[in-house]
């Protein structure tokens, strides 16, 4: 993978981009999304953001080798600190982070967003939380896609604000637009899903130490969930 080749996870997330877009790109890695999308003539400006500094200064060496520092910024900063108030962001993507994390980035840092950006979010795990926290914010969910990719499932979620949204229980964890359509990507991953947690329900069981009743009764619901939706 690189700037013009991106993995099929990163191109799922960069269709979601408006064309005409100002991204902010958070945690950004080497920068090949905003590369690519400038490249492309997708998106008009980018800022690239990472915490940490290896990943701080590929980025940089992929804007600079691809002669775009007049159109991408890339700023060392924590989250969405990496946005500031002339960048005139209209969209937001966070790719590769658990969803926990971003949700607790999106909580953090609400200031620095004006509520009328996009959000392209492609969590790894997490994805019921980061839903409750769309809901709860006022975010609708517009966009939802599973697909396999090197023997992992990923979810890209792509959501606005728009007002009061209600979203069931079922829905926030199987995600209330992916439960419609039922894709072969989706439905696969649920199969492997179901094993995974009858799995660790017959660990439970045969467990020396007694586990927590609440957590066994969490799994047993989730369990049924999934059989119901693949009956």
């Amino acid at each position: 993978m690189n700037e013009q080749t991106l993995s099929m996870r990163l191109e799922r997330v960069a269709a979601q981009v408006p064309v005409g877009a100002r991204l902010a790109d958070i945690g950004s890695d080497h920068g090949y999304l905003p590369v690519a999308l400038v490249r492309r003539g997708v998106i008009v400006a980018a800022v690239a953001g990472e915490v940490a500094m290896t990943p701080f200064r590929s980025a940089e060496r992929t804007v600079r080798e691809n002669g775009l520092e007049p159109w991408i910024t890339v700023r060392l900063a924590d989250g969405l600190a990496a946005i500031e108030p002339g960048d005139g962001i209209t969209a937001v993507s966070f790719c590769g982070m658990g969803g926990e994390t971003i949700r607790d980035i999106l909580d953090r840092d609400q200031s620095r967003l004006s509520g009328r950006e996009r959000l392209i979010l492609q969590p790894n795990g997490g994805e019921q939380p980061l839903r409750l926290w769309l809901m709860e914010n006022g975010y609708r969910i517009l966009g939802e896609e599973v697909l396999r990719e090197n023997r992992f499932d990923y979810e890209i979620i792509v959501a606005e604000r728009s007002g009061p949204v209600l979203y069931t229980a079922e829905e926030l964890y199987f995600g209330p637009l992916l439960l419609g359509v039922r894709s072969s990507a989706f439905l696969g991953k649920w199969q492997r899903r179901l094993r995974q947690k009858q799995k660790t329900l017959a660990g439970f069981c045969r467990a020396r130490q007694a586990v927590p009743e609440d957590m066994v009764q969490d799994l047993v619901r989730q369990i049924r969930w999934i059989a119901e939706l693949l009956a």
